[in-house]
């Protein structure tokens, strides 16, 4: 799950991105949203999991970064761009109309908000001018169906228009009260949530009505609410519950601060809210196997930025740190680097470890195992090509000591080459896309100067393997390719 750096920023400026400074995260806006199982999208209801991704900058009947989303099919043969659906907000059915710089479809959550046995997915275009309302931005649900998601939508409006921007720029779902029912959290560049209980209507109302959440978080200026919300099931109630990326709100430098906010049958409560190490993309999972969610955050960036400030807890080169769920949400927590144990690679500067991570199952041993993008990693002298880490949960968590793989364009058997800016594993996916109940890796890139790609790598039942892989592009995808249009570089969760 997932979310989510502005990557529409980044992919203008891979190489400036992938070579900046201590706060390069505050811009953040993808999720990774899994819980104690991790469960993965099923929009056509085959039993098969199935993939959406933005291409948030492609240009849409001329009009620039209008922005589309992409939906890829899963099959006994994983997914490719033969069994795809296409959406911008000039398809049919799609509230809306395809506008300069919207970027439909950089943020998406998705859940069964209409309870009719196949996933929708929530779709933001967060830059959209509503009325007078600059970037108040538009947030739509699409229903699943035994086609997929076709363009079937609905509107889900922003109760508190100018009040703030960026309307669905941060999303999550889950079943925040427990009462079996797909909630959907919305976020913007205020520091308050918005939470649709019971699922979504047919007219985009909340169907169990909406309440509201602040978080102890920064919001104005450049903070601009929440960077990411994760969606999982910490302490094994049952109930999902929420992590919140943002900074905190008294600090001379705004630290990123992240919080566990447990759900129950109030819904969200601050009452046990707890701290978390920072980190500002998450994932939830139980990677150990004790039934609680464990907590995964990619402290992407170096120890000290260019100016001499350091960040406490960081490491030159990207740390990742998990934190095992427990009964009261919070146990042992760790961190690990490219220098612990045989994690791949040497930890150096502007690597990005843990610039995008997430959790699945590769070989069905039960245990959650965790995919980690390298997307500023350098290879063969050629700078930021980036490359994927895979390492495998296990009852004492996560194993660092054997087993672990890692993948870049330069790998045997796997399709294309490392070139200069590629930043494979600026997003990245664990999910059963070949329906035999193991998770298969996917993972985007900025290939050819933001055009994007996806890399297919199955799991052969054991681990990740490179047979039968390939990739997946925009001009076979009916996406096109004039400027960047960032193809697979955020997916949904």
């Amino acid at each position: 799950m997932h979310q989510r750096h502005m990557r529409i920023a980044l992919a203008t400026a891979t190489a400036a991105a992938l070579t900046g400074g201590l706060l390069t995260f505050s811009t953040v806006t993808a999720t990774a949203a899994d819980s104690t199982t991790v469960p993965q999208a099923d929009f056509n209801g085959d039993g098969i999991g199935d993939v959406a991704f933005s291409a948030a900058g492609a240009y849409v009947n001329g009009k620039k970064a209008a922005g589309q989303l992409v939906v890829t099919y899963g099959s006994a043969t994983g997914v490719s761009s033969a069994k795809r659906s296409v959406i911008s907000q000039n398809t049919s059915g799609v509230p809306g109309t395809a506008e300069t710089n919207d970027f439909f479809g950089a943020e998406t959550a998705y859940a069964d908000f209409n309870s009719d046995g196949y996933d929708d997915i929530a779709v933001s275009a967060s830059y959209e001018d509503v009325g007078s309302d600059t970037d108040g931005g538009t947030l739509v649900v699409l229903w699943g169906s035994a086609s997929g998601i076709t363009g079937k939508g609905v509107t889900v409006s922003d109760p508190a228009p100018t009040s703030h921007d960026n309307w669905g720029k941060n999303l999550a779902a889950g079943d925040f009260d427990g009462d079996g029912k797909d909630d959907l959290v919305v976020g913007n560049t205020a520091s308050t949530l918005y939470i649709y209980k019971g699922g979504i209507s047919a007219s985009g109302t909340a169907v169990g009505g909406r309440s509201t959440f602040k978080p102890p978080i920064k919001s104005g200026g450049t903070a601009r609410g929440p960077l990411n919300l994760t969606a999982g099931d910490v302490n094994g109630d049952g109930s999902t519950d929420l992590v919140v990326d943002g900074y905190e709100t008294d600090t001379e430098y705004g630290w990123n601060t992240n919080y566990l906010i447990p759900g129950g049958s109030r819904g969200l409560s601050s009452l046990d809210m707890r701290p978390l190490k920072a980190g500002v993309i998450t994932a939830i999972g139980d990677i150990n196997g004790d039934g609680f969610g464990d907590i995964v955050s990619g402290m992407y960036w170096n120890k000290t930025s260019s100016d001499g400030v350091t960040f406490p807890g960081a490491a030159d080169g990207g740390k990742v740190w998990i934190t095992y769920g427990a009964a009261d949400g919070i146990g042992a927590t760790t961190g690990i680097t490219q220098n612990t144990g045989n994690v791949p690679g040497t930890a150096e500067k502007n690597d990005y470890f843990g610039y995008e991570l997430d959790l699945g199952d590769i070989n069905g041993d039960g245990f959650q195992d965790l995919v980690v993008g390298v997307a500023g990693e350098n290879i063969g002298g050629i700078t930021d090509a980036g490359m994927v880490t895979v390492l495998y949960g296990a009852a004492a968590g996560l194993n660092t000591s054997s087993g672990a793989q890692s993948f870049a364009q330069s790998t045997a058997g796997v399709p294309g080459e490392d070139e200069k800016n590629d930043a494979l594993g600026a997003d990245v996916k664990l999910d059963d896309v070949t329906g035999d109940g193991k998770a298969d890796l996917i993972a985007g890139s900025y290939e050819n100067d933001g055009n994007g790609a996806l890399l297919y790598l199955p799991s052969n039942g054991t681990k990740i393997t490179t047979t039968g892989s390939r990739t997946v592009s925009p001009s076979t995808s009916g996406v096109s390719t004039t400027g960047s249009p960032n193809f697979g570089a955020n997916f949904a969760d």
